[in-house]
């Protein structure tokens, strides 16, 4: 949040380009989690037990590059750029920090909610998250294209 804007100054990356480059790198996240399938190889029902257990133990190591890695950091220094005033800042920090409460929350309470929701309730809420990270991306590329191309407004 304080230094992203320092550092694509640094590399000499336009604000436009960047928003550009994280909405792409946003669509393509979502693409991915929209279109996870299971793989329709024939399985026995131990090594299908043993895949869940698998995959269970993968869900928060898979989950940290999602959650600090470069589509958040983009989503980060745009917010920040848009942000003016002290105030702004401060607000943008308390949102950071109340989303990493609520993510703490709900990583504590994953085996729980995982439970609770089943397979198809994971499978179903991660198409609706990769549905709206696809609108976010969409958004970040078209604002950068128009930044970009000033003829497009």
């Amino acid at each position: 949040m304080f230094i992203g804007e320092g550092l694509l100054k640094f590399f000499g990356i336009s604000i436009d380009s960047f928003r550009v480059g994280g909405g792409i790198l946003l669509l393509l996240m979502a693409i991915a989690m929209m279109n996870a399938k299971q793989p329709k190889t024939k399985q026995t029902d131990e090594e299908s037990k043993i895949a869940e257990e698998k995959e269970t133990i993968g869900v928060v190591p898979l989950a940290i590059p999602l959650l600090s890695g470069p589509g958040a950091i983009s989503s980060v220094i745009l917010y920040a750029e848009k942000s003016k005033s002290i105030i702004d800042n401060a607000a943008l920090g308390i949102v950071i920090f109340i989303v990493a409460l609520i993510v703490w929350l709900v990583l504590r309470a994953a085996p729980k909610i995982s439970k609770a929701i089943g397979r198809i309730g994971i499978n179903i809420f991660v198409r609706i998250m990769g549905l709206i990270m696809t609108a976010i991306g969409v958004e970040f590329i078209a604002h950068g294209l128009m930044g970009l191309f000033p003829g497009l407004k």
